[in-house]
């Protein structure tokens, strides 16, 4: 993580990497999903542990959509339809756009609540978990390798390498303890009203406000 001055950058391109949930918006999809199962207290309970960094999250992934099995497909598009962007979310992606950075979105959510508010704002990178599926309703499952902490920072110099772009002028940003390793790895790395463990860590904290702060410190 660097940390020199970042305020007199202003000529140079950036890749602006987000977390989703609690930091692109507002709500846990997870969460969300698992009060249509009925199970909404216990899977929320795990999220908050997780996000603090007392449980490794891609075992308590796997327990926590264990408990979606048998839910009917069609409650992806409704939960989709209750999520909100964070305050200043839109902006922060209008601004990228109007100076050509690329933007992305690295979630431990799904893609198949993700890609449509993405698409929407003519977001085009996107990593994220796929539920599994069987004849219209979901298995329990996700299929295909979890995107973790690890991951996410893999991610990160990923779309970096392939926009050309320094690991020095890359931005970070989240709010727990699976988006760590991400803003380890990023030039700026920002913690977004974030678990304590994260804003320790971070070279920035957003504690109050939105996401179009980020661009006061490019």
């Amino acid at each position: 993580m660097d940390h020199r001055d970042h305020s007199n950058g202003e000529g140079r391109r950036r890749l602006i990497v987000m977390d989703v949930d609690s930091t692109f918006i507002t709500a846990e999809q997870i969460d969300l999903l698992a009060t249509r199962a009925g199970t909404g207290e216990q899977v929320a309970a795990i999220t908050e542990r997780a996000m603090a960094g007392e449980l490794d999250f891609a075992a308590s992934l796997t327990e926590r959509v264990a408990t979606l099995a048998g839910l009917p497909v069609e409650v992806l598009a409704e939960v989709r339809a209750e999520i909100s962007l964070s305050p200043g979310a839109a902006e922060l992606v209008t601004a990228a756009q109007a100076r050509d950075w690329p933007l992305a979105l690295v979630s431990g959510g799904f893609h198949e609540i993700v890609d449509p508010i993405a698409a929407g704002l003519g977001i085009t990178r996107v990593r994220a978990n796929r539920l599994q599926a069987r004849e219209g309703v979901l298995t329990g499952r996700i299929a295909g390798p979890i995107v973790d902490r690890a991951a996410k920072a893999t991610w990160l110099r990923t779309f970096a390498a392939e926009e050309g772009i320094d690991l020095i002028d890359t931005v970070a940003i989240g709010d727990g303890a699976n988006d760590l390793d991400m803003l380890a790895a990023a030039g700026l790395g920002i913690a977004f009203h974030a678990k304590p463990v994260v804003a320790a860590q971070a070279d920035r904290a957003i504690t109050d406000g939105g996401l179009d702060q980020v661009l006061t410190w490019l």
